[in-house]
């Protein structure tokens, strides 16, 4: 009865960890907030620094030898992927999930040079740790740009490449202007509740707002009532930057792993828009078109597209989600 009592305290924590409506303050290793499951940490020597990645390991019950890591955007974190590593555990999958440095409970430098490359030789470094030489691999948003890196960087460890509503569909450096990475700082620190659920309404859920969406919001937004976040956004300001500088679009030829592609295709995403000419502003971040291009441009890759269905499909809708993406990885 004990061990009942216990077990069931410890998911009421998660619960309610994940379903509260009210905004906290939040730190900048989340240490008040409880991950759905077990964070291990990985220490890292990066950059001269001694830094740590957070991240997820979870085995299923019933193994079919199969490993897929799941790779955040930039507005998220590992324990986003809650609902898709349940599902994917119960068909066998061991999912591994990391928190970027930078994001989540993982380590916010004061000062690091931030590449694809080197997110993507962190992550290889959690899986050389855990003895793991082949992997699928799911990229929403940012972690689309960072999976093509990692796919183009260890062909040889990446059996199949999934790209939900990646970023970088385009090269936004010749659509719009260049913002220094300082004034993308002073953006950063005028984040608030508001202006990141006026932007998710926008471009993530059709203006319609669901409870299910507070944790995720709650858990950026409380960074900002912190004295933690002018760290958070220093960092926010430096991944800017990357996404802006470093393109993928032009290796997308290059990828020889069978690819999935799931487009919300009503999302409009587009890293510079507000700097763009008026002309432009309305032909940048258009999924129902980019997703088409990019499946052209991927060898051996098949188009889902869900209409109807913004930047976050995993959370706007599960179910159009994870059955393409499950009846993908077992092929």
């Amino acid at each position: 009865m004990k061990k009942i009592i216990l077990i069931l305290l410890v998911i009421a924590k998660f619960s309610s960890c994940f379903s509260q409506d009210k905004l906290m303050a939040l730190d900048k290793d989340l240490s008040t907030v409880t991950y759905p499951f077990e964070v291990k940490f990985h220490p890292l020597k990066s950059q001269g620094q001694d830094l740590k990645m957070a991240y997820l390991d979870v085995l299923p019950i019933n193994p079919n030898g199969k490993v897929i890591v799941l790779l955040h955007g930039k507005n998220f974190n590992a324990a986003n992927w809650e609902q898709t590593i349940k599902e994917l555990n119960k068909k066998g999958y061991r999912v591994i999930a990391p928190d970027q440095i930078g994001f989540g409970k993982s380590t916010k430098p004061a000062n690091y040079q931030y590449s694809f490359q080197q997110l993507a030789f962190n992550t290889k470094s959690i899986l050389d740790r855990l003895k793991i030489n082949k992997i699928m691999l799911l990229g929403h948003s940012m972690g689309g740009m960072l999976a093509t890196r990692f796919a183009l960087s260890y062909p040889e460890m990446t059996d199949k490449l999934i790209l939900e509503n990646p970023i970088g569909l385009e090269d936004y450096k010749v659509l719009t202007s260049y913002q220094t990475i300082d004034a993308n700082y002073q953006s950063e620190l005028k984040n608030t509740v508001e202006s990141y659920r006026n932007y998710q309404l926008k471009y993530y859920y059709d203006n319609t707002w669901k409870s299910q969406y507070d944790p995720w919001l709650n858990l950026l937004a409380g960074w900002t009532l912190h004295k933690d976040y002018p760290v958070i956004a220093w960092n926010a300001a430096l991944t800017t930057d990357m996404i802006f500088t470093q393109p993928v679009v032009y290796e997308f030829k290059n990828i020889k792993c069978p690819t999935l592609l799931i487009i919300g295709t009503r999302d409009r995403t587009a890293i510079g828009r507000e700097r763009a000419s008026k002309d432009l502003q309305s032909k940048m971040g258009l999924y129902n078109e980019l997703g088409k291009k990019t499946q052209q441009a991927i060898p051996n890759s098949t188009l889902v597209e869900l209409d109807n269905i913004g930047h976050l499909p995993h959370i706007e809708s599960f179910d159009r989600f994870i059955k393409p993406l499950t009846a993908f990885l077992e092929k």
